[in-house]
């Protein structure tokens, strides 16, 4: 069985990622910044705040020289409220891109010793694609921002780390019903982590460095 690590798992997709990798016996790490939803916990929780280098240098000295099969990048926030490309919360604006670029970044950059210990193992960003520049739209300018940036970071990620044979790929859940995504959302998070972990599951070296819907679909950048 595998050992996974999913950043943002005490609530929403990343809960319910855990709670189906958990479901089929997998070691699954569980970090949070905030209070655990979970109903009844399961697997090792342990806090992390992905916008915090002290924190994430901590959480990485914990899981020394523990092999990770699969790190998922799920911990992200939505923005202010005010984020209009003419009427911007500057503050709000650096906020989002450090937890959604900055933050995977720092904890995939943390946990490359114990990716590097599993064969085979796994990167995986939840982005959206709201950060595609082709399908870009008005309205969400820092969270959109911030989706196109943590796109290429991991992208060029996924370059640097081919030859060694650690897949990378960027995830777009679908527009989901959490606290994030609302109840008028499309689809409810079993969907959407049942398609995500398909997707995890064909990504390998080949095609690292893709830009994936949770039902198959690639995305353009």
């Amino acid at each position: 069985m595998a050992t996974i690590v999913v950043t943002g798992a005490n609530r929403g997709i990343g809960l319910e990622l855990a709670r189906q990798y958990a479901d089929e016996g997998h070691e699954v790490i569980r970090t949070m910044r905030g209070p655990d939803k979970a109903k009844t916990p399961f697997g090792t929780t342990m806090a992390l705040d992905v916008t915090d280098a002290d924190s994430v240098a901590k959480f990485a000295a914990a899981l020394d020289g523990k092999p990770v099969d699969l790190l998922i990048n799920n911990a992200g926030v939505s923005g202010p409220s005010r984020q209009s490309a003419t009427d911007m919360d500057f503050d709000g604006f650096q906020k989002v891109l450090d937890a959604n670029v900055l933050g995977p970044l720092r904890v995939t950059q943390a946990l490359l010793p114990n990716l590097r210990k599993a064969p085979g193992s796994k990167v995986a960003v939840v982005s959206s694609r709201m950060g595609s520049l082709t399908l870009a739209q008005g309205g969400s300018v820092a969270y959109r921002t911030s989706k196109a940036a943590v796109n290429m970071a991991f992208k060029l990620l996924a370059g640097d780390l081919k030859g060694e044979g650690i897949a990378v790929a960027l995830l777009h859940p679908g527009w989901v019903r959490t606290d994030m995504g609302g109840a008028g959302a499309d689809i409810d998070v079993a969907t959407s982590a049942e398609g995500l972990r398909e997707v995890i599951e064909e990504l390998e070296p080949g095609n690292s460095g893709t830009f994936w819907a949770y039902d198959g679909q690639e995305l353009p950048w």
